[in-house]
């Protein structure tokens, strides 16, 4: 269960602890990754004293924060559509009305080359820094990997906090 004692403990470590240095360095030096964790830890002393609930919380955000592993999951889920469904987009992003009536009839033959050639799976190298395709929006792709971040940080320490 999330709680709003949980969320809180979050922001403060994730967001009012960390320092400068933390947030640019802990990508690239596992200290500052180490420093920031651990900081991090310490508003969720108020919601546990269980030493293997503290460790975990420590562990999955040393790992989550360290690889950035928010950049893996959105490129992951961004992949895991169909090629047929990411082919009802154009690369404009208009959608394309025909092809909604092809779900139920076949109006349109997804052998033809004009659709295939709206089907495309980015490769991790063009996604790498936020896991979004680089000719998306700038602040958006920040935006939605920092929800994705908070997120599976926020799970982690529902997990350890309920079942630790």
């Amino acid at each position: 269960m999330i709680t709003a004692d949980q969320l809180v403990a979050h922001a403060i470590g994730d967001y009012i602890l960390q320092s400068d240095w933390m947030a640019n360095t802990k990508t690239r030096k596992s200290v500052a990754c180490l420093a920031h964790v651990v900081t991090y830890m310490l508003p969720f002393l108020f919601l546990t004293r269980s030493w293997k609930a503290l460790l975990f919380i420590v562990a999955t955000h040393f790992v989550i924060d360290r690889w950035r592993l928010a950049r893996y999951v959105c490129w992951a889920k961004n992949n895991l559509a169909p090629r047929w469904l990411m082919g009802m987009w154009g690369t404009s992003g208009k959608y394309i009305a025909t092809e909604l009536e092809s779900m139920h009839g076949a109006l349109l033959n997804l052998e033809e080359p004009a659709v295939r050639q709206k089907v495309r799976n980015y490769p991790w190298e063009a996604c790498a820094s936020t896991g979004y395709p680089p000719n998306r929006p700038e602040w958006l792709t920040v935006w939605l990997l920092i929800i994705c971040d908070n997120l599976m940080h926020v799970l982690c320490n529902a997990a350890a906090l309920r079942w630790l």
